[in-house]
């Protein structure tokens, strides 16, 4: 079967047997044209399925109504709502958002920063696939030598000159740690799940913990794991721990995806979640459904989101402003008042 050829407004104009000027006319300003031709030009557009080229529009207006969206990982529960959220935000400011997966790949963040700038999007909220000090993406020069507006969200890379949005780190794990220790005033042994190693919101949420550790005055055991912000580390690492060590009075995971592999390896190993006390950073979805109200340090996504597409829409619209830094602080539900 062949494939359906676009109709285009020269299409549209020989049926109506008017020219393309008119027909362009028709279907961008209809104000200018008399309204039984408006009709007609309408009637056989939707009759022929036209949809308006609007890359090719946004060349012809140097300007464009879209607003690209770069993520590491649309499988986290936070980045999804978070997406919504932009999408939504976008929606009110007549903006269309067009979203980029990486999947975690520095290769495919690369590849995407240049298919955002070849669509000529109005501006770019990013997430990038590390925040590791070191990290120097290829894209970074051309997006700082460049006219396109770039907010960050959630990761922010060192020293970049881009406005970003990002979360309560420090704090995050200074009262998930507070409240474990709350929950468990002989406790002696904790267990950490982190992101990467030497990811500045593992290193911050850790240094949190720390200072937690530090106020309580009395000596605790600290075992901490690096993985990634997916499932599977997590998983395998408190397994291996459950396997190989003393069971921990608490666990401490650094995003719902890691206390969700904790919780897994927990099941299989036969250990009830009423024996181990357990808190996460930011809520693990649909938990309360199943009777599992697991305590977590809860940032609200939809703020995120909300917030950076609004920065970047002032950008857009005045491109001198400063660079500034909103900061989304988390807050302890499901568990007891701290």
């Amino acid at each position: 079967m062949s494939k359906k050829t676009p109709v285009t407004i020269s299409d549209i104009a020989r049926r109506v047997n008017m020219t393309p000027v008119t027909v362009s006319r028709a279907l961008n300003k209809p104000d200018l044209v008399k309204p039984a031709t408006l009709a007609r030009i309408l009637e056989v557009a939707q009759e022929l399925d036209y949809v308006p080229n609007a890359f090719a529009r946004s060349l012809k207006r140097s300007e464009s109504m879209i607003i690209g969206v770069i993520t590491a990982s649309v499988d986290n529960p936070f980045y999804s709502e978070m997406i919504k959220a932009i999408s939504r935000e976008a929606k009110k400011h007549g903006y269309t958002i067009m979203l980029v997966d990486t999947d975690g790949s520095e290769e495919l963040e690369n590849k995407a920063v240049d298919t955002l700038l070849s669509y000529r999007v109005a501006g770019i909220v990013l997430s990038p696939v590390s925040d590791e000090p070191d990290y120097r993406p290829p894209y970074l020069n051309r997006l700082s030598n460049g006219d396109m507006p770039v907010v960050q969200l959630d990761r922010a890379l060192k020293d970049s000159p881009f406005s970003h949005v990002v979360l309560d780190n420090y704090h995050s794990g200074l009262k998930g740690a507070r409240y474990l220790l709350a929950q468990n005033p002989q406790m002696q042994r904790l267990l950490v799940l982190t992101g990467p190693a030497h990811s500045r919101i593992s290193e911050e949420r850790l240094k949190g913990v720390k200072a937690a550790l530090a106020e309580r005055g009395k000596p605790v055991h600290l075992d901490v794991f690096a993985g990634d912000y997916t499932l599977e580390p997590s998983y395998q690492n408190t397994l291996r721990y459950l396997r190989e060590q003393r069971r921990p009075d608490a666990i401490f995971g650094f995003n719902q995806l890691i206390t969700l592999g904790a919780m897994k390896a927990l099941r299989d190993q036969n250990i009830g979640f009423e024996t181990v006390t357990l808190c996460g950073i930011d809520r693990l979805p649909f938990g309360d459904i199943f009777g599992i109200p697991i305590a977590c340090i809860a940032h609200d996504a939809s703020l995120a989101g909300s917030s950076a597409v609004r920065m970047l829409l002032e950008r857009i619209q005045d491109r001198t402003l400063p660079k500034s830094k909103v900061v989304i602080v988390g807050e302890l539900e499901n568990g007891a008042s701290l």
